[in-house]
């Protein structure tokens, strides 16, 4: 009987950014016929990260955010236009349907600020990994300290020192 092992495949994330992987395997499983709404996933720096949405026609009061310790979920409903014209559309290319996006972050990620400008939803995380978790320096010791040299004198030296 042969076996395989799969430790090759898990190489990946171990000591590497979590959140990058976590992304990438979402969007591995993830159907790709469901892209509504389009975004973006962006790094800034050592420990900053973003997602940008394209919402165009939502507002803030049509947009739910919901950040709970490992996931954020982005959720728009639109009212109805319960206007008594009735609007025949020739071509109807712009999206207003409802949706909900859920993206999985890696530990110690937190939402810091959302902002809608222009038709995009900016949400910015950073990821603050407590003082305890953080890598530190060990002391190398050598075990004993100051070390005492002893040795054996001479008959010459015992005499010199009495």
């Amino acid at each position: 009987m042969q076996t395989f092992s799969l430790t090759p495949l898990f190489r990946s994330t171990v000591g590497f950014d979590r959140f990058n992987d976590l992304f990438e395997s979402l969007m591995d499983g993830e159907d790709r016929s469901d892209s509504y709404p389009p975004y973006n996933i962006e790094k800034y720096g050592e420990d900053r990260y973003g997602i940008t949405m394209a919402v165009p026609g939502f507002s803030e009061k049509d947009l739910n955010i919901t950040f709970h310790s490992d996931r954020v979920i982005v959720s728009g409903r639109k009212e109805e236009n319960n206007d008594n014209d009735t609007v025949e559309y020739l071509y109807h290319g712009i999206a207003s349907r409802g949706f909900e996006r859920t993206f999985r972050l890696a530990d110690h990620m937190k939402v810091t600020d959302a902002e809608l400008k222009d038709g995009l939803l900016r949400i910015k995380l950073v990821r603050e990994i407590p003082e305890e978790q953080k890598p530190r320096m060990i002391q190398i010791s050598t075990g004993g300290g100051q070390k005492t040299i002893e040795h054996s004198l001479n008959n010459k030296e015992k005499k010199k020192a009495a």
